[in-house]
């Protein structure tokens, strides 16, 4: 027997977002951060070079290496990137063409998060309960309100934010997943389309990088599909034990079964599992109370399973932020079922805390930019000057300003209607959380960026480097960490060879790279090398770049 619903939905709740509305928060969440910046440090530093060598012809594009050393095991990323920058990168810059498929990739999970939500949200048991007049929520209606709910949730969760526009093969893996959640979602729906994107996504996300959690996905899935009611979704047991079957091959083939699990940190983890899904996972948790007579109902399980694979993930690597993102999917869907059972005075806490939140970020980033270009109030240029010595002003941008200007006011009118209290729909209480984030994301990108591009990118050090070691020259650097290797290729075309023995290839090398840490004692030169140079990153205390060269 079907248990009734715990949502009582009117029409008037479900009036659904305008789409002009939805296109440009969708705009000011993906555009920002995609022009005008270096690839910064560590991952999307270490994922663009890969991709560079590859459309260099300096790599195979089969087994790419970093240097000498082996790349990640992600390779269907890792071309894709390469694929751009050899068509668009000789009229754009390669770093803005290896970025443009992973915006797409953004944008093509919002899509399908949304997608996925609205095709659960019209099965019969997510509808809500019928009133006994009349006057409850047209179902396609209500569907789409909360589809455009688990979108605003997907935006405002504050952990996507900055690895969601980051070259990476994290990047990818998301859009897998949420392909890969739309297809059990629209199971009874599109039975032809549902069967392809489950052949594509677990081989997709296992060339990915993420093997194992293809067959923990795909394992979950075969149990939630072979209890369905729907003889369409039942249907489907050959074509995802085929899909499984292609991902294990797939990673065996790449050789990407390779074990990352770690020991985490519990206060570490604790602090991630509280603060990257926010606002998602306090919406989520109330789902799963108000719903929890529905747990083995589509719409509550499906979403489940990739919440549940994506924390156990990040708790067996460790603590692994980028393991974690991937539950945002599901995390953003069992939110939006928070929605219609929602109590006023948490809608209200929500909306208080992102107006001062957000309200107080933005007021700062528009002192600091204040600072910089006029120099009033003097105190914020100081301490970037303190943390970033060497970085000088930008210029004035008016395209900047405009668009940090256009955000702040739509900001401010987003504030004035949402507290006016005489809106009903069931998104109500996601448009500032998620429009906060969207603020705050377009106006770092815009006023702060230079100095942001400047703390994290290597060009600095690497402009150092360049005064002591030629462009392209072949650089010895035993024990540097992929980070350098992929900054010393990228920014000074250099040759790098990580081995501390030096073979044929290498035997012209007439330039030697330590990282040394100011706490150690200072490594003796090598046998027939020479100190030339001691470089520090700017706003770098601890670690030194020591260059040595060949005694004459």
């Amino acid at each position: 027997m079907n248990q009734p619903t715990p949502a009582l939905v009117t029409q008037r709740a479900a009036e659904r977002l305008p789409r002009l509305a939805l296109v440009m928060f969708c705009a000011a969440y993906l555009l920002p951060g995609l022009f005008g910046r270096d690839p910064w440090r560590n991952a999307d530093l270490t994922a663009f070079a890969t991709m560079l060598g590859m459309a260099e012809g300096r790599t195979p594009w089969w087994a790419p290496t970093l240097g000498d050393l082996p790349a990640e095991t992600a390779l269907l990323p890792h071309a894709l990137g390469a694929m751009f920058i050899k068509l668009l990168g000789t009229w754009m810059d390669p770093a803005l063409a290896a970025r443009l498929p992973f915006a797409a990739l953004l944008a093509l999970t919002l899509a399908l998060v949304w997608y996925a939500t609205f095709n659960l949200a019209r099965t019969e048991a997510a509808q809500p309960v019928p009133f006994a007049f009349g006057g409850e929520a047209d179902p396609i209606d209500y569907a789409r309100a909360l589809a455009d709910g688990a979108l605003l949730a997907t935006i405002a969760t504050l952990g996507l934010l900055q690895l969601g526009h980051e070259t990476t093969p994290e990047l990818m893996q998301l859009s897998e997943v949420a392909l890969w959640l739309w297809a059990l979602a629209a199971a009874p729906y599109r039975s032809a389309a549902v069967r392809a994107a489950l052949l594509l996504a677990l081989p997709a996300l296992a060339s990915s990088g993420a093997p194992a959690m293809a067959v923990a996905l795909g394992a979950m899935a075969l149990l939630v599909i072979l209890r369905s009611s729907y003889p369409e979704v039942r249907a489907l047991w050959p074509w995802l034990l085929a899909s499984l079957a292609l991902a294990v091959g797939v990673a065996t083939l790449l050789g990407a079964w390779q074990s990352r699990l770690n020991v985490p940190s519990l206060a570490g983890t604790g602090r991630l599992l509280l603060w990257f899904p926010w606002p998602a996972w306090p919406l989520a948790l109330w789902t799963l109370w108000r719903w929890r007579q529905h747990w083995q109902r589509r719409h509550i399980a499906v979403p489940l399973v990739t919440v549940i694979v994506g924390v156990v993930a990040c708790i067996a690597m460790g603590g692994s932020d980028r393991a974690l993102m991937l539950a945002i999917p599901g995390l953003a869907v069992l939110a939006a079922f928070s929605l219609p059972t929602l109590k006023r005075s948490a809608g209200s806490a929500i909306d208080w805390f992102s107006v001062f939140f957000f309200s107080l970020a933005g007021l700062a980033v528009w002192v600091i930019y204040l600072s910089m270009q006029t120099g009033v109030p003097a105190k914020p240029m100081a301490n970037i000057l303190r943390l970033a010595p060497g970085f000088a002003p930008p210029r004035f941008s008016v395209i900047e300003l405009m668009a940090a200007i256009a955000g702040t006011v739509a900001w401010l009118w987003l504030v004035r209607w949402r507290t006016s209290r005489n809106r009903h729909p069931l998104w109500k209480s996601l448009v500032l959380p998620a429009s906060g984030v969207a603020l705050a994301w377009l106006l770092t990108m815009t006023l702060l960026l230079p100095a942001l591009d400047y703390g994290r990118s290597p060009r600095p050090l690497m402009a150092l480097v360049e005064r002591h070691v030629p462009r392209g020259a072949c650089v010895r650097a035993p024990g540097m960490t992929r980070a350098n290797v992929a900054a010393l290729e990228v920014f000074g075309s250099h040759r790098v060879w990580t081995s501390s023995s030096v073979g044929a290839a290498s035997s012209g090398c007439n330039h030697l790279l330590l990282s040394w840490r100011g706490n150690a004692p200072l490594p003796k030169p090598p046998e027939g090398w020479e100190l030339d140079a001691r470089l520090r990153r700017p706003g770098e205390r601890s670690e030194q770049l020591l260059i040595y060269r060949k005694a004459r």
